[in-house]
């Protein structure tokens, strides 16, 4: 029952009926807020975050590769913990920098936008987990599944991207000004700098939080730094195509 209701306040998101006060540019002080539980929505992403993360360490399970169960419970730790870890590295600039712009968004007006993008993010994420699960049981070649991954890591951000910038659309309403371009105010700039910091952090945290998917001689829960998640990447793209 309780995992039910906090699931019907992920559906409400999903659906667009989160509820919104929008900055009146009547009265600037007047505190923005967006009418959602964090701490449920924060429980939802912990959830579909180890949801994802066993699908993910599928993978060296069915291919008997080293580590097996270990993988996915290890998998299912650190795909919430990837994007918490990512939250906290970030938030402090993107709070600073909302702050210099002076931007009417409280702490806990960001806060509650911020985790409801993550949640609208698991939610996507969690979503292609069973078809990451069917290639798991379907092909052997851990290049394939590791750019996999990144490619369904990256639609779930386009869909929280969407999600974020919708909804700061709705909350911040910035009174037009003669000769000012439209469309546009220093927040979203802000959120918008700010999104690509956390994609760049979240990639090379993944590095560092990695591995995910198992596939090597013998099991770890880390490796060792090494290179970095981009050259990985380009790596194990080469090794697939080229």
């Amino acid at each position: 029952m309780i995992l039910a209701s906090y699931l019907g306040e992920l559906d409400r998101l999903l659906r667009g009926r989160l509820n919104v006060r929008a900055q009146d540019p009547a009265l600037p002080d007047l505190e923005p807020r967006i009418d959602t539980d964090g701490v449920r929505l924060a429980f939802v992403i912990l959830f579909l975050g180890m949801l994802y993360g066993l699908c993910m360490g599928s993978f060296a399970v069915v291919s008997g590769r080293a580590g097996t169960w270990k993988q996915m419970l290890s998998s299912a730790v650190k795909v919430p913990a990837l994007f918490l870890l990512t939250v906290a590295v970030t938030f402090p600039s993107l709070y600073v920098f909302s702050a210099l712009v002076n931007s009417n968004l409280t702490l806990r007006t960001t806060w509650r936008l911020i985790i409801a993008a993550l949640a609208v993010t698991l939610a996507v994420l969690a979503s292609f987990g069973t078809i990451v699960a069917f290639f798991s049981f379907t092909t052997e070649s851990h290049a394939f599944m590791v750019l996999l991954n990144v490619g369904v890591f990256a639609v779930a951000g386009l869909f929280g991207v969407a999600f974020l910038l919708r909804t700061l659309r709705a909350v911040t309403r910035v009174p037009a000004v003669e000769g000012a371009e439209p469309g546009r105010s220093p927040v979203k700039r802000v959120f918008a700098i700010w999104m690509l910091l956390f994609a760049l952090v979240g990639a090379q945290m993944s590095w560092v939080l990695r591995p995910f998917i198992g596939g090597q001689a013998e099991f770890a829960v880390f490796r060792g730094r090494g290179s970095n998640f981009f050259e990985a990447v380009w790596g194990l793209a080469g090794k697939l195509f080229g």
